[in-house]
Order: C-alpha cells, then structure tokens, then sequence
C-alpha cells in the first residue's frame, strides 16, 4: 500500500532568500507560496495528510495554513528549536506517524508531482528510499549546494555536499519510517544526512531513481529566478 502521508520540513530561516520574502516557506513562486505549492502538488500525487514542521516564524507559517483549504488534512509540529540541524525538525513530527511509514520532504524543493507519488509507492523499506536524480550537471543544480550521492546498483554508499566522487543527486524526496527516526534519535546532533549515512552502515539506505522527473531546490535569487522561468513553460534553467 503506498504511503498517504507526508512530513513537510518548513522551519529553517531561508536566509538566501530573505530579499525576496521573510519566510522562506512563504516565499511566492509564480504568484503561490512554495508551502502551498508543495501541499498541493502532495495532494496531486495522493497524499492525503501533510504534517508541516515549523520553526523560523512559526505563528505566521501556522497562521498561513489555518487560513486556507487544502486538499488534503494539513497538522503542524513545532520544532524545539530550528538553529538546529533539520534532523531536529523532522523528530518534531514523528510522534504523530505512529510509527507509520512517511514521506520526507522540503517545503523548498518544487517537485513534478510524479516524484512524490513514484516515493509513495517504493515505501521506506527496512530503512528508507531516497530519489535520486543521475543527470549530472544540469543546469538548474548549484554544484555548491546540491547534495551528492555515490551508489552501488540501488543502494546508498555515501551522501554528502560538494562530495566526490558521486553518481546522482538528492532530490530531497524520501520515504521513510521507524528506522529512520531511530537513526535520527541516536545522534548527539540529529541531521537528515547523517542518519542517512548510519542506514548506509546498516546497507538499509536504498535509492529510487527519479532521473527522467523535474525537481529544483528554490534555496536563493537565481533558484527563484529558475523556478518562476519553469513554472511559466521552460524547464528548470540557470541555475
């Protein structure tokens, strides 16, 4: 049965894209923040609850979203504090998974509702699924920031920013359950990466391959700029 709940980290500062918006959450892509842009593009792929973590200008992010219909059911959970590393975030919510299998995405990151729907149904497995893109060197990836991943046929070998060598890219779009957050839990410092690389020691950290599907990481001004270029009919470019 394919996952029908999604965990949306929103509680970073967005620093890089402080010109263009005060929350990044709230930061407007051809018109429509990207909070709401990646709620209803979940819900396009079936999704049909969003657990949106908040942190930075949490009262207005929650304020945002109690002020709107969605498509599907829509929760917060509050992070304790957001300078921490994202893992921080994503434990906020895993007490109302139940232990249940989730997707793990990033409020920042426009996906081809295809993508989120392919995650759903791969499942975490006995540890997590990451999509994975393998054209390197497109142009709307900032090699400064894109997160890199080697592999070994579908499994994870190692993950990491500005690493060489690797084969493909985050997409910033997971699948996963109990394993994860346990993963998470056991760190002095809890951040998404390194749990990923403790699953990796446990050979449990499995790749999907979203190659042939559209994703861009709107993080500063040249990413927005792509990002607005993309949503009005080209593809993702320029960065």
């Amino acid at each position: 049965m394919a996952i029908e709940t999604c965990v949306v980290l929103a509680a970073g500062a967005g620093t890089r894209l402080r010109d263009a918006a005060e929350s990044k959450p709230l930061c407007e892509v051809a018109g429509t923040p990207l909070l709401d842009h990646a709620i209803e593009r979940l819900a396009a792929a079936g999704i049909r609850r969003a657990i949106v973590t908040t942190g930075y200008r949490a009262e207005a992010i929650e304020a945002h979203l109690a002020g709107r219909d969605w498509p599907v059911t829509v929760e917060t959970a509050r992070t304790i504090d957001w300078r921490q590393p994202n893992g921080v975030s994503a434990l906020a919510a895993a007490p109302l998974l139940d232990g249940a299998e989730t997707l793990l995405v990033m409020c920042d990151h426009l996906v081809e509702p295809a993508l989120y729907a392919r995650m759903a149904a791969a499942g975490a497995g006995q540890g997590l699924r990451l999509g994975i893109d393998r054209r390197l060197g497109h142009d709307w990836v900032d090699p400064l920031d894109v997160t890199c991943v080697a592999t070994d046929g579908d499994r994870i070998t190692a993950i990491g920013k500005e690493m060489a060598p690797h084969d493909c890219y985050d997409t910033g779009v997971f699948a996963v359950g109990p394993h994860f957050f346990a993963a998470l839990r056991a760190l002095p410092s809890p951040s998404i990466t390194e749990a990923v690389r403790a699953l990796i020691a446990q050979r449990t950290a499995l790749t999907v391959d979203c190659s042939d599907l559209d994703w861009i990481d709107v993080d500063d001004p040249k990413a927005l700029a792509a990002a607005n270029a993309w949503l009005s009919g080209a593809r993702p470019a320029g960065v």
